[in-house]
């Protein structure tokens, strides 16, 4: 919650931008580092549903810019708003993303692909130029991407998702090659989250979807809110170029 004990946290100083937060991850992760203290940016696609989620996380510490994460006016535009309203981005998280196509990658149409990679990767790319010249570079900060278990291992019928968030997870790495020290960049590989974009994987099967997860579970916003607050902390002030799997123990049932 944004609040503890009725009053709401100090602000720290810092201010993050967070894509694709009017709902989902995003928003958990928004909401994550306003508990904090932090200010947010926030974006997404539908100016209605970020309108309301910047309400309801607390429209005095949250400026709402709507636009497609792939647009590069868009890209310019959330940038630049977050310096004229807050000064500052310290942090960025690249959560933005879309999976339109669910089948064999064989048959996938290649413009689809595209399209995916489009806004799952080069939008990504996009906004970190941007917070690094606007910001980052001369005052240091911390990025977060959003990747998924599809990006560090096989996924059936999600190949062109998992493709794209493979390529999320090396473009953490050569970011944060390129921006150390004064930048850390990690990626969070979630396995399934309870949102919207992910209902067709358990919508109508949670119980059965949730039964091969160790903690007996499908993971919620929250959890991935948690994680990324960590990383974009001092609590995490050496770690970079990683990417942290948060999948309920999923992976342990790769063993014999």
């Amino acid at each position: 919650m944004t609040e503890r004990d009725g009053e709401r946290p100090a602000l720290s100083g810092k201010v993050a931008l967070v894509t694709g937060a009017s709902r989902g991850i995003g928003y958990g992760v928004a909401e994550a580092l306003i508990a904090r203290g932090d200010r947010v940016v926030i974006t997404g696609r539908n100016e209605d549903a970020l309108k309301e989620a910047a309400e309801t996380l607390g429209a005095d510490r949250v400026l709402a810019v709507a636009g497609k994460a792939h647009d590069e006016a868009h890209q310019a535009d959330a940038v630049e708003r977050a310096m004229e309203t807050f000064g500052r981005v310290d942090y960025l998280v690249n959560n933005a993303g879309t999976n339109p196509v669910f089948g064999p990658i064989a048959d996938i149409d290649l413009n689809v692909a595209r399209k995916v990679y489009e806004t799952n990767v080069v939008s990504a790319l996009g906004f970190a130029q941007r917070t690094w010249h606007a910001w980052q570079k001369d005052n240091g900060g911390a990025i977060v991407n959003i990747a998924s278990i599809a990006g560090v291992s096989a996924s059936p019928f999600l190949g062109a998702y998992g493709m794209s968030k493979a390529a999320m997870v090396n473009l953490s790495f050569q970011l944060a090659h390129e921006f150390a020290p004064v930048v850390r960049v990690n990626s969070i590989a979630p396995a399934v989250i309870k949102t919207k974009f992910a209902s067709a994987l358990y919508e109508n099967r949670e119980e059965e979807a949730a039964a091969g997860y160790p903690m007996g579970r499908l993971g919620v916003p929250e959890d991935i809110g948690g994680a990324a607050a960590f990383l974009l902390s001092d609590a995490a002030g050496w770690i970079t170029g990683q990417t942290l799997v948060v999948d309920g123990g999923l992976f342990l049932n790769a063993g014999v």
